[in-house]
């Protein structure tokens, strides 16, 4: 792999070399642009992201805008400063001098800020914000001071300059938490968490959010600060489907965070038992700093696991066994769909497998349309769950069915996707991400298997706004909700990420789920997309997905507009 990566990264050079009409020309020739594609995703050249240097530069130039974004926010919303209150609750044992140093700079943009703490040790140099009231007691903020927002940030923590002048003019109900970055010794800005929207699932197996957690006073009613422990165990209550907080995600880097990693495996732990209070059943990866968590079957609903084939003998015969040989969970049928095969030993393979107690073989004697095959089978198959899975999946995790079907059950998860590899065990889906090639791709795609990925988001399981259906589960009642795969507009390719958008846009959340490991040999039996046919229609099912689902595209909730669309490797934005 090394040497395929040092041999790649100089032909990537020499076509550089290249002229640009010449290598204009080359582009039109299907089969050579396919086979340079994939002998790059072979070589591994994708995954990596920049150097440290060249982060640092791309996020330089972030900082700048946002420093452009943030002073057109001040000019053109005019708020009087003077009339906004806080109350600031510091948590931990951080450096609480160097906090106060930081609010003090922040007077100018308040009336009154008042600040609680945890840590009842005040130090000397405290005198340093005489303009701050202290609260050394939780119950002392009521009643007088619950009309006031509340900010919750760590003991150590930096704001930028304005950064409650920014927080000021914000126009929110529930929740608002932001970016936030670590200064160097040297004064540079750098490991910035640039988090996603609103995610729940990725709350609780990670703590994503740690700090800078601004509430709104209408909000606190609802919300019981008794016993909190920490922000990010705080945030982590509110992720129960019956709790319907307003939460904001504002994508400025206001705060200047100091890493504490004792602090997050104590938040694991915390989260993990709020995760089990939730009805789940949770378990601490303190290697890969994750919490995994089983949420519970009841009753065991059937699954019908439906599996569209031409021919194909050899790698339909690999899913099924796989299947049947090493998933624990046992209520499923299997529904083979035959799509017009037509080898003598692949039908002989097929009859066979229909005698199976657990296997139906239904034919589709249609021209290939991947959307009304499944909206067919589903038609013909008994399950309360739909599993989507493609003829060149093979299982990995025994637990795989145990894991997806649990979160699929639950009350606010829609369409549930599996980490999926590459037989060399590069990851080939971890979760869908809109916008990438101007339409969507899949995030941390060639990572090794093992790889945390951003922020821990391919070790962990979150929310996405998409999951490919090469391996997907989802309650019968919400795949009829959302009518189905688009069998007109999107006959093969982004059928499932429309799908997607619809079961989200139902009220539910889309999830990834990174227990659930399985092969995906992509597109083996169908071939690749490098026909001229192949490639108009293509373009056609781009354009309808650009057009219908154009606000997802151009920023999608589950990602970060200060992350690259250029690449699937979560680098920052050029």
């Amino acid at each position: 792999m090394v040497i395929k990566k040092y041999v790649m990264m100089s032909v990537k050079v020499g076509v550089g070399l290249i002229p640009k009409p010449i290598r204009i020309f080359l582009k039109k020739n299907p089969v050579l642009t396919s086979f340079y594609s994939r002998s790059l995703q072979q070589s591994g050249l994708f995954y990596g992201f920049p150097s440290k240097k060249k982060l640092q530069a791309l996020y330089s130039r972030v900082i700048n805008t946002q420093n452009e974004d943030i002073a057109n926010t001040l000019n053109r919303i005019k708020v009087v400063s003077s009339q906004f209150d806080v109350v600031v609750f510091a948590f931990g044992n951080g450096s609480l001098d160097d906090t106060l140093t930081s609010l003090s700079n922040q007077l100018a943009f308040v009336r009154n800020l008042y600040l609680f703490t945890n840590n009842e040790q005040l130090s000397a140099n405290s005198t340093i914000a005489c303009n701050i009231e202290f609260i050394t007691r939780l119950e002392n903020i009521t009643p007088r001071l619950i009309p006031l927002p509340l900010l919750m940030i760590n003991q150590g923590d930096h704001l930028h300059p304005e950064a409650l002048a920014v927080l000021a003019r914000q126009n929110f109900e529930g929740l608002l938490y932001t970016d936030s970055d670590e200064v160097s010794d040297n004064g540079s800005r750098e490991n910035a968490r640039l988090l996603p929207g609103w995610n729940p699932d990725y709350q609780l197996t990670t703590g994503y959010i740690e700090t800078a957690v601004l509430i709104q006073p209408q909000a606190l009613d609802l919300i019981n600060l008794n016993g909190v422990v920490s922000i990010a165990v705080f945030v982590g209550q509110l992720c129960g489907p019956n709790f319907n907080l307003p939460v904001k995600h504002l994508p400025l880097s206001l705060f200047h965070y100091v890493d504490n990693k004792k602090r997050k495996r104590d938040d694991l732990h915390e989260l993990a038992t709020v995760a089990v209070r939730l009805g789940g059943r949770a378990s601490v990866d303190e290697k890969m700093m994750v919490n995994k968590i089983q949420w519970p079957i009841n009753n065991s609903p059937l699954v019908s696991l439906i599996i569209p084939t031409k021919n194909s003998k050899q790698l339909v015969q690999d899913c099924i066994e796989s299947i049947l040989n090493k998933t624990t969970y046992y209520n499923y049928e299997i529904i083979l769909v035959d799509n017009n095969s037509d080898e003598q030993e692949s039908l002989e393979y097929f009859t066979e497998l229909a005698q199976h107690s657990k296997i139906t073989v239904v034919k589709y004697p249609f021209p290939f349309n991947y959307s009304a095959i499944n909206n067919f089978a589903v038609s013909q198959c008994n399950g309360d769950v739909i599993g989507l899975v493609n003829n060149d999946i093979e299982v990995i995790t025994p637990t795989w069915l145990d894991a997806m079907v649990g979160h699929a059950t639950r009350p606010d998860i829609g369409c549930v996707g599996a980490k999926l590899l590459y037989s060399d065990g590069r990851v080939q889906h971890a979760g869908v991400v809109m916008g990438y090639g101007g339409g969507a791709g899949h995030a941390h795609k060639y990572f090794p298997r093992y790889h945390p990925g951003y922020m821990n988001r391919l070790s962990g399981t979150n929310n996405y706004s998409a999951v490919t259906a090469a391996c997907l589960l989802i309650k019968r009642e919400l795949f009829m909700a959302a009518s189905g795969l688009n069998e007109t507009d999107l006959e093969v390719a982004f059928n499932d990420v429309d799908f997607c958008l619809k079961v989200q846009e139902l009220g539910v959340r889309n999830l990834y789920c990174a227990e659930a490991e399985l092969f995906h040999h992509e597109s083996v039996s169908r071939g690749l997309d490098n026909t001229k046919e192949k490639r108009v229609r293509f373009e056609q099912e781009l354009a309808y997905i650009q057009n219908k689902w154009a606000s997802y595209i151009e920023n999608d909730p589950a990602y970060n507009p200060n992350l690259t669309l250029r690449r699937e490797n979560f680098s920052i934005r050029e």
